[in-house]
């Protein structure tokens, strides 16, 4: 991983929270996983010996990651940020869909946070480029694999 990347200061509680469990539960159970295959004798057969090690190869790769991405993030408040009413990182856009009258909230937030389901989209994601720099009341096209869409930019909160 090269160069610093934008992540929210919720997305980076939420790694945090993720490499401590894994320091403190996943590896502690998955030594404990090892050291009761050992018991079992000869280790060339050993099923449960080889899952765990496997366990561990990759905890132990998850940890190292996660460690990565909060060592090269840009955690940025949103609450904190400044902008002057213009979507950027961070940001939640309240959108209509010029065609349907749909309206749809989305935060703006880093590739490890984006979940549409609960409305956080990537920055890198198609809508949020598309939206970065402009204003409430600012209109949008979109192309999406449906087709290009509409929105007009409702509102822009910092939140």
């Amino acid at each position: 991983m090269s160069g610093k990347f934008p992540i929210t200061l919720h997305g980076a509680e939420l790694l945090r929270i993720e490499l401590h469990r894994l320091k403190t539960v996943e590896r502690p159970s998955v030594i404990a996983a090892i050291a009761e295959a050992r018991s079992h004798g000869d280790l060339s057969e050993n099923a449960e010996y080889d899952a765990a090690k496997e366990r561990q190869g990759f905890i132990e790769g998850r940890i190292g990651e996660v460690e990565g991405k909060l060592g090269n993030a840009q955690i940025i408040d949103p609450a904190s940020l400044d902008a002057d009413g213009r979507v950027v990182f961070g940001a939640t856009v309240e959108l209509e869909d010029v065609n349907s009258g749909q309206t749809v909230i989305y935060q703006i937030v880093g590739d490890d946070e984006s979940d549409i389901k609960s409305g956080k989209i990537s920055f890198s994601s198609p809508v949020a480029r598309a939206l970065i720099g402009k204003f409430s009341g600012d209109a949008v096209e979109v192309q999406t694999p449906g087709g290009v869409r509409e929105y007009e930019i409702l509102d822009v909160k910092y939140i």
